[in-house]
């Protein structure tokens, strides 16, 4: 898995709760549009780094915070690698899936499954 870069420094938020990240990463998802806000990326970049999440929370973190209209071609690649691991939990299955089909904000059936998890 590629080496996680930290673009922000530290910040404050801690994310242990591998649920309570999920519920963040899924609220900033759902009103993403084409690229996060500097809000955003400091609490994604917080959960990235935060060793207390599992890895693949981590994983979908980072790839929410270096979307640029798309997920990254690299970063579609780890969030198939998410996918198909046996060990990620369902809810962030869920959020894999949507940040590989990302394209400028989220569809509505993707809006739905963000406010169940």
């Amino acid at each position: 898995m590629l080496a996680f870069v930290a673009v922000c420094s530290l910040s404050q938020f801690a994310f242990a709760d591998t649920e309570s990240a999920i519920k963040s990463v899924a609220g900033i998802l759902t009103n993403l549009n084409h690229f996060a806000s500097d809000a955003d990326k400091a609490t994604l970049m917080a959960i990235s780094e935060d060793e207390g999440n599992g890895r693949g929370i981590r994983a979908v973190a980072t790839a929410v915070h270096n979307i640029q209209h798309a997920a990254t071609a690299d970063d579609k690649e780890i969030m198939g690698t998410v996918l198909a691991s046996d060990r990620a939990q369902a809810g962030v299955k869920s959020l894999a899936g949507i940040v590989a089909e990302f394209n400028h904000m989220v569809s509505d059936e993707a809006k739905t499954t963000l406010g169940s998890l």
